[in-house]
C-alpha cells in the first residue's frame, strides 16, 4: 500500500514537473525616432527598437506597435515590442 502511494506521488510529481515550462524573462522593449518626415521617424523608431532588443541579447516576440505624434515641424514615433531571453 505504501509503495503504491509513493509510486502515485512520484508519477504525479513527474507530470507536474513536465507540465511546468521554464519561464522566459520578458520585457517590453522600446525605441524612439524623430524627423521632419513621418516615414523616416517611423523607420528610426523601429531601428532603435531593434537595437535595444539586440543589445540586450533578447529576441522579439509578437508584433511591434508603433505610435506617432506630430506637430507643425517634427514627427516623433515610439515603437514597442515584447522581447524575451
Amino acid at each position: 500500500m505504501i509503495r503504491k502511494t509513493l509510486l502515485t506521488i512520484a508519477a504525479v510529481a513527474g507530470v507536474l514537473a513536465a507540465a511546468a515550462p521554464a519561464q522566459a524573462k520578458c520585457v517590453m522593449a522600446g525605441g524612439e525616432g524623430s524627423n521632419i518626415l513621418p516615414d523616416v521617424a517611423k523607420f528610426m523608431a523601429n531601428a532603435a527598437l531593434n537595437n535595444s532588443i539586440t543589445g540586450a541579447g533578447m529576441k522579439a516576440s509578437g508584433k511591434a506597435k508603433v505610435t506617432c505624434k506630430g506637430d507643425l515641424v517634427m514627427t516623433t514615433c515610439v515603437a514597442k515590442q515584447k522581447a524575451c531571453k
